[in-house]
């Protein structure tokens, strides 16, 4: 690799980094208020908010790369044209072709990023994130020790705690079970406290009353009391999930044992096969979008004023190659035996990378102008 090829693959990297930063960080702010509402309101402390951010990053790095690497190499063409660079390249007799081999380079290498984080990290991390989502379903204190608000943490059951001590004391309690429709019954007590006994969890209420009707009869019973348990054992879903999403499950489950999730976890072999070519065909679209933004950006003469016109082609190029992405997955879906066209879309920005890069090498207009002059002296 010359001088100059690792120059431009340094303000590749360099710019990948900064617009892979940028994007992570408008996403994450984006999604993390919907989150950080959901954890806190359920209960939950900040670690388990940054837990889950934590475990959502893969994901959410995965989403953006393609429009990071996109940009970085958009950018970085864009800057050394305008800076002379690229024009004095080419003037030394460097072809467009020569002056892509950094790009590709780069396309490689944020292809292996995107193959550890598509193959390996994500599966882990979503797998991991929706058993922590199912502890935290299945957490009592999540489900109903809320202040101040009207909970359902059943169908037909409805809690309200006004106030919660320091102590665990629980003030101003209300619990409406309307399950058994013929006589549903209301609890109301001044204090309550929760207690985790051998048979299961209840809440035991202090100084309250009891208000059960009789559907039938048309009658209202009312029963004071000084202390009253209440079972919560069944409101809170403590049993943890049995069918895994597709993302969640692991890559190479996904090459050898499709049977059994197939068996066990009633997924179609077109999604299966589609989620596994998914995740390599987002490692070639890496390379795809690279080589695209760089060769569309070639096809401009220098400018001061930049290459604009070809920007804004490059990014309908980008454009084009996410639609596809979108129709495809669900035509493999429906035919398993058609999963090489997820890799379309990349074969494509490659063509046009390709078509490109030949045309800004001029090879048909310098020999029409050769053929012509010799014309001319004759």
């Amino acid at each position: 690799m010359s001088r100059f090829d690792g120059y431009f693959l340094r303000q590749l990297l360099i710019l990948f980094g900064f617009f892979t930063l940028v994007l992570v960080g408008v996403f994450w702010i984006t999604r993390s208020v919907s989150l950080f509402d959901r954890v806190i309101s359920g209960g939950q402390s900040a670690m388990v908010f940054l837990e889950f951010t934590a475990l959502t990053l893969p994901t959410l790095i995965r989403t953006v790369m393609p429009m990071a690497v996109f940009a970085a190499a958009v950018y970085a063409t864009n800057r050394l044209s305008r800076e002379s660079e690229m024009t004095v390249m080419l003037a030394t007799g460097s072809s467009p072709w020569r002056l892509a081999r950094a790009v590709f380079v780069f396309g490689i290498l944020t292809g292996l990023m995107m193959a550890a984080i598509s193959v390996f990290l994500r599966p882990a991390s979503v797998e991991q994130l929706e058993q922590r989502q199912a502890e935290v379903a299945g957490d009592v204190t999540a489900q109903l020790l809320n202040e101040g608000e009207f909970l359902h943490p059943a169908q037909g059951v409805t809690v309200y705690i006004g106030e919660i001590a320091l102590d665990g004391t629980l003030s101003e309690v209300f619990v409406s079970d309307r399950r058994d429709e013929t006589n549903p019954v209301s609890y109301s007590s001044k204090t309550a406290y929760l207690v985790n006994s051998g048979t299961g969890i209840h809440l035991v209420m202090v100084d309250g009353i009891a208000l059960r009707l009789n559907q039938e009869g048309r009658t209202l019973s009312s029963t004071l009391f000084q202390d009253a348990s209440y079972d919560i054992s069944d409101l809170t879903n403590s049993d943890t999930i049995t069918r895994r999403s597709l993302e969640a499950i692991p890559t190479f489950a996904l090459l050898e044992d499709r049977e059994a999730i197939k068996e066990n976890e009633y997924y179609t072999e077109g999604e299966l096969i589609d989620e596994l070519h998914q995740r390599f065909s987002w490692i070639a679209i890496c390379v795809a979008v690279a080589m695209a933004g760089f060769s569309t950006l070639m096809l401009g003469s220098f400018s001061r004023f930049g290459l604009w016109p070809q920007i804004f082609g490059a990014f309908v190029i980008l454009v084009l190659l996410e639609g596809v992405r979108g129709f495809v997955s669900p035509v493999v879906i429906d035919d398993p035996d058609l999963w090489f066209l997820l890799y379309l879309p990349a074969i494509i920005g490659i063509l046009i990378s390709c078509l490109f890069l030949l045309i800004a090498g001029r090879p048909l207009v310098r020999r029409r102008r050769g053929a012509n002059g010799t014309l001319s002296q004759a």
